[in-house]
């Protein structure tokens, strides 16, 4: 797989036939290394309608400044354009999104004409299978302004030394991750999340993933019902947040995406109070402590 320039971010329809193709199964082989390629959108403009849409449904404000979570939605054509080479060595169809970090370096006006780079990197071993990141680099000139990572696992069989090594730490508790109380200073927030969610962000996004579509394509992967996307949840809280707190010019948010938001459903959003740092914040299940999301946001 060689580096790639193009003068625009890449349709879908143009590559739908090896997206295809990367869905079905390459074995149950693991992968030793990853393709070095860099793939590099050379002058992007922002797409003011999309832009408008994405707000819209998330919930950000149109101040002229884009949204710290845009650019990962925009990175997402590359990579998909990286998944369905031949040369990429999982199946689509395996993938889970468990991480995402973007980082703002400075405020970014949505009339700002940017370059994107996209490659792969960080292969290791998980519990579950493998894991590895998108990197994704935004500059103005020789400025680099964002950058994003967004962590997949690709869930595979064990083999059965991994099976027994695993039966031997069976017995050590799994980690708990305790749901945040609503205290004075931070945000407690309920969010409805409408059954058609799935399907607006996918229109904005370019990620459709049968899961998140409709019940009946979602039942087919083993859902009782479709899901939201997690970059949704995740962008749909900051926009809240940011609402309630004044962010500064440069910060980082991370998320850990946990068990998924079925559609339709109530959601409950809590942080923290803010200190010199940044703010936590987690996306939980109304009834329970059961998290969908957990993150944090550091200033820089």
């Amino acid at each position: 797989m060689s580096d790639l320039h193009f003068k625009e971010l890449p349709k879908m329809h143009t590559t739908y036939a090896n997206v295809i193709k990367s869905l079905l199964p390459h074995g149950d082989s693991k992968a030793s290394t990853l393709p070095t390629s860099v793939y590099t959108v050379d002058k992007l403009a922002i797409d003011e309608s999309n832009l408008k849409e994405y707000r819209k449904i998330c919930g950000f404000m149109d101040d002229g400044r884009v949204p710290a979570t845009y650019f990962a939605v925009l990175s997402q054509t590359l990579q998909m354009n990286m998944m369905a080479k031949p040369e990429f060595p999982f199946a689509m169809l395996g993938l889970v999104h468990i991480e995402n970090s973007v980082t703002q370096h400075r405020v970014i006006f949505d009339t700002e004409t940017v370059s994107m780079a996209v490659r792969l990197d960080n292969l290791q071993a998980h519990e579950k299978g493998q894991q590895f990141d998108f990197i994704t680099t935004v500059s103005v000139d020789d400025e680099v302004v964002w950058e994003g990572v967004s962590t997949y696992l690709s869930r595979q069989k064990k083999s059965k030394q991994e099976r027994d090594a695993q039966k031997a730490t069976a017995d050590k508790p799994a980690p708990v991750t305790a749901k945040l109380e609503p205290v004075d200073g931070g945000v407690h927030e309920m969010i409805s999340v409408a059954e058609d969610i799935g399907r607006r962000y996918a229109f904005v996004s370019g990620d459709f993933n049968l899961i998140h579509l409709h019940p009946l394509s979602a039942r087919a992967f083993g859902f009782p019902k479709a899901i939201a996307h997690g970059m949704w949840s995740k962008a749909k809280s900051l926009a809240i947040l940011s609402k309630n707190f004044k962010l500064p010019s440069a910060y980082r948010v991370d998320v850990s995406f946990k068990l998924p938001v079925f559609l339709p459903s109530t959601v409950e959003l809590i942080s923290d109070a803010p200190c010199e740092l940044g703010v936590e914040f987690g996306v939980y299940a109304t009834k329970g402590d059961k998290p969908h999301l957990v993150g944090s946001i550091a200033y820089l």
